[in-house]
């Protein structure tokens, strides 16, 4: 690390938002250093101003509204805040580039990995259609991605979540930039594949030299990989230091917070005389590949093979394994939402050859709730409509004020404010939209809950809180649980019984305490120290 003057110093930078007469301080008088070749990690939960503060470095905001009241930005001798627009572009892609948290929504998803890694070069470099593509083979190569020749041509969709934060890194690398912002590069990531950005990021860093602005609230992956953390709460940074003296030692209470956030407690006691709410044998998804011009079936994507499930009242079923193993279709399968072949006994019901209508008079009591509550939520309807819009379904007989009341019910149980209820998605937090969220399913009184990555897109301390929640609501109610993730912390502070699955298999399944205590199978040892211990992942889990 270099002794030198920094290569990025913020100096009392604070950033405004005006909106309709309305002053939000988003920002507030952070200063921070970063040397070459250094790693510096800005945690904090969101709406702390950690994401604000990283796009402010090149000016990337809105303005207006956003303002800069007062602060500096030296990069290598240069005030940033000074620059004006073309000087800019200069730094930007160039010097300094970013990688941001969500690469589906980053990438141009009609432009193929050529295309979109090229432009970068040809506008920054002026090279040649030849030699941009050779670039891009061997940047594709550099980040991991095999035979880097036949993905030239994938559009976005056509990669993996992996894979395209893969390609992500290519673009910011393409320059050779003496900064890399990230930002929360691997929140939506197996942890197996997270294991390998980190990994991957790190050697790059060794090889370039290139210092790295880490942004981020998993504070696992800061001990791992970072030389320094400032925390950052309510726009301002309370401590910074040394990564490990930081967490050895906390002084800033928050920072205390954050550390002590994490999933506690211990799932539902094992009970195997429980009654049955959910029962699957042989569960079988399979999508017909078809080719030729009269559409020949060719062979078949085997999205679940053979998977037998049993979840009973009071107990909870983690289903574990990495983007692409299957689980989420086994989860919509066993609610037939999606075809399937394969015994489905649902409440005593075999639902297996259920029509549409047939299927419909069960909906209440087999509920869903859903990764990302505000993809979730329609941003149109009030918290009381989308709550009670089960209610108007399964229950039309209510008065509008039996209604209300049945939804002020369900969002108090769940910690909502009911005055708040005439409110809309966007004016809650995350949190607070995913305990709608759960409101929405538990209104209707159902017996089985299918949770699809429910606390994966939320801070530590958030996921913290709906994990106690979902808890207390399956004590109170005798909820059967079919919850699955990628983050094997909340499952196992959730799961009584786990299935690992792998491309549509089931590779281990038993109860959680021995699979995550004794696992039999490589794969299953593999998401397990990626999950406990990043540097313990071994190579070559998960296929490019």
């Amino acid at each position: 690390m270099s002794t030198d003057e920094p290569l990025l110093s913020v100096k009392g930078l604070a950033v405004d938002f005006r909106q309709a007469g309305r002053v939000t301080h988003a920002v507030r008088g952070v200063s921070f250093d970063i040397a070459r070749g250094e790693t510096v990690a800005l945690v904090g939960e969101s709406g702390s101003g950690k994401s604000v503060t990283a796009l402010s470095i090149l000016k990337l905001l809105p303005y207006p509204p956003a303002e800069h009241p007062s602060g500096e930005i030296w990069f290598k001798g240069e005030n940033l805040m000074d620059e004006d627009e073309r000087d800019l572009r200069r730094v930007r892609g160039n010097d300094i580039t970013m990688v941001f948290q969500e690469p589906m929504s980053s990438l141009n998803p009609l432009h193929t990995v050529e295309r979109q890694i090229g432009e970068i070069l040809k506008i920054h470099r002026g090279m040649s259609d030849t030699a941009a593509r050779k670039r891009v083979i061997e940047l594709l190569t550099q980040v991991g991605i095999r035979e880097p020749e036949t993905r030239l041509g994938s559009y976005p969709h056509q990669l993996s979540g992996g894979q395209r934060q893969r390609v992500m890194i290519a673009m910011a690398l393409a320059n050779d930039p003496d900064l890399l912002i990230a930002d929360e590069p691997t929140t939506a990531l197996d942890v197996t594949v997270q294991a390998q950005i980190l990994k991957l990021l790190k050697e790059l860093q060794d090889k370039h030299g290139m210092a790295i602005l880490l942004i981020t609230h998993d504070l696992g992956i800061v001990r791992k990989v970072a030389d320094r953390v400032c925390v950052m709460t309510q726009g301002q940074i309370v401590e910074q230091g040394v990564t490990g003296d930081v967490y050895d030692n906390p002084q800033h209470d928050y920072t205390r917070h954050l550390l002590a956030a994490e999933p506690k407690g211990e799932p539902p006691q094992a009970d195997p005389s429980a009654p049955v709410v959910m029962k699957g044998d042989n569960i079988k998804v399979w999508f017909p590949i078809k080719r030729g011009l009269f559409r020949k079936t060719v062979g078949h994507i085997k999205a679940v093979d053979g998977v037998d499930v049993t979840v009973r009242e009071g107990q909870t079923l983690g289903v574990v394994g990495e983007s692409g193993s299957g689980k989420t279709t086994l989860g919509l399968a066993l609610l037939r939402m999606i075809s399937s072949e394969g015994r489905i006994v649902c409440l005593g019901n075999e639902i297996d050859r259920f029509s549409f209508g047939e299927m419909r008079g069960l909906r209440d009591r087999m509920q869903i709730v859903f990764q990302d509550p505000y993809g979730s939520l329609s941003p149109r309807m009030s918290i009381a409509e989308i709550v009670g819009e089960g209610l108007k379904v399964h229950e039309p007989g209510l008065s509008y004020e039996d209604r209300r009341r049945r939804v002020a019910e369900a969002l108090a149980e769940v910690g909502i404010d009911p005055a708040t209820m005439d409110r809309y998605p966007h004016e809650f937090s995350g949190g607070q939209r995913q305990r709608i969220a759960v409101a929405r399913a538990m209104v209707l009184e159902p017996k089985f809950v299918m949770l699809d990555e429910p606390t994966s897109a939320l801070d530590m301390s958030v996921q913290a809180q709906i994990v106690d929640l979902l808890r207390d609501l399956q004590k109170r109610h005798g909820l059967a649980y079919m919850f699955i993730s990628h983050d094997l912390k909340v499952v196992r502070a959730l799961a009584n019984d786990v299935i690992v699955l792998r491309a549509g298999k089931v590779v281990e399944h038993g109860p959680a305490k021995k699979i995550f205590e004794h696992p039999e199978t490589d794969y299953t040892r593999a998401l397990m120290a990626a999950a406990f211990d990043i540097e313990a992942a071994p190579e070559g889990v998960v296929a490019q």
